[in-house]
């Protein structure tokens, strides 16, 4: 298959859409942001997310030393679309959701949302231009009942929204493909007889 060289742009597909909450000026804040991805798994474990050095969220971040991950599901897409598209210094977005404060940090975490990381920053780096990279040890992680399966996260269940941001479009989850570490066996096994 011929491939065509389209250019240095940031197509990783799908992305997730994900809340991020904060106190911003003794007040509750969020944004609708999808750079944003796991940096470690285990031990402990961590997470990251991108915003403009100068939003109203990333003073936040950086006064609070704390914020949360919520990630919506589909029923809410009018309102995360909305914390995305309005700024913190005009609107009070502390009166779109219900919340409720972390355990450990004290950040704001939505309630209606099907999943919350609670997370103290441990790093800030300046990614030159108008970006600045948050990493935050996740202390805590929420979920009602109803969205777990074997009490994990099941994503049917969550129904996360997913973004494109080429397009400015979102999608949602399609079905279930295979079981990772599990697929490939077959193909391992037959390098292995060949080895």
């Amino acid at each position: 298959m011929e491939k065509i060289a389209l250019g240095a742009h940031p197509y990783l597909y799908p992305l997730p859409t994900v809340i991020v909450g904060t106190r911003t000026e003794d007040k509750p804040n969020f944004i609708t942001v999808s750079f944003v991805g796991i940096v470690q798994q285990h031990s402990p474990p961590m997470i990251s997310v991108t915003l403009h050095n100068n939003h109203h969220t990333s003073k936040g971040i950086r006064d609070t030393k704390a914020f949360s991950i919520n990630i919506p599901n589909t029923r809410l897409l009018a309102k995360t679309d909305y914390v995305g598209m309005t700024s913190g210094l005009t609107v009070d977005k502390s009166e779109v959701f219900e919340f409720f404060e972390g355990h450990i940090t004290g950040c704001p975490i939505i309630r209606e949302t099907p999943l919350n990381l609670e997370c103290r920053l441990i790093k800030e780096i300046e990614l030159g231009g108008e970006s600045v990279l948050f990493i935050g040890e996740i202390v805590e992680s929420y979920s009602a009942r109803k969205y777990l399966k074997r009490g994990i996260p099941y994503v049917p269940k969550l129904r996360p929204i997913l973004f494109s941001i080429n397009t400015n479009s979102y999608y949602r989850v399609g079905r279930k493909l295979g079981k990772a570490w599990h697929e490939g066996l077959r193909i391992k096994e037959k390098v292995r007889k060949l080895s």
